[in-house]
């Protein structure tokens, strides 16, 4: 069969009003296809000795869930990845699960993977204008270095202070916590974008508001 634009953007409008309009076990089963994918991307690991908090591929697959998922069901997904961990599931980075990783150094990191998704998708399912690009990229942006990284911090602050005795101070918390990552994440963030104006319609599939107007909409 012949692949055409107009087919693939065809293709990928139906997709999304599917996924929008499909039942609640339907949404349930991608929820936690889009948790596996997570736990599967936690595996790729590069570890740093300076720092309990590695680099991994879980960003990629949480910004893109948010994206996929949609309103409320890109949350759910990472929230079902932690929860499923939590109970002993060993998908966490390293392939470890329990209870004892919400307290541990990269604790933190996994409650922003929660609100990062129901940001993203928020914004991805409401406004067409959001899955363009730059404005896709600015969202992710603040997603993965405000909503991640201020809880993985405060955590990772705590569990320091346990550690040790003493409360990091804000530079070396920000050089085991955050620096390291910067250059890996602005990678994985703009190929979210890139990928996020490839497979998002740029049409209404469920009522958006700037469906006829979208030029009103600004994210700056």
């Amino acid at each position: 069969m012949e692949i055409t634009v107009d087919n693939y953007f065809k293709k990928r409008y139906t997709a999304f009003k599917w996924r929008s309009n499909t039942s609640m076990v339907n949404k349930i089963v991608i929820a936690f296809l889009a948790a596996c994918f997570t736990g599967i991307m936690a595996q790729v690991i590069i570890p740093l000795p300076w720092t309990p908090v590695p680099i991994t591929g879980q960003t990629f697959a949480v910004l893109m869930a948010g994206v996929l998922l949609g309103r409320w069901w890109g949350g759910i997904s990472q929230l079902v990845y932690v929860a499923v961990g939590l109970l002993g599931i060993p998908w966490f980075t390293g392939m470890t699960g329990g209870y004892t990783a919400l307290i541990g150094a990269t604790g933190g990191y996994l409650i922003g993977f929660i609100l990062a998704a129901l940001f993203l998708g928020y914004f991805a399912d409401k406004y067409i204008k959001a899955r363009k690009f730059l404005p896709m990229l600015v969202l992710m942006l603040f997603a993965n270095f405000v909503l991640i990284y201020i809880p993985g911090l405060l955590q990772l602050g705590i569990w320091t202070q346990g550690i040790t005795g003493n409360w990091p101070g804000i530079w070396n918390l920000l050089l085991i916590g955050l620096i390291p990552f910067i250059a890996g994440d602005l990678i994985k963030i703009g190929g979210s974008a890139a990928l996020t104006k490839a497979v998002t319609p740029k049409e209404a599939f469920n009522g958006e508001p700037d469906d006829k107007n979208s030029r009103k909409w600004r994210i700056f």
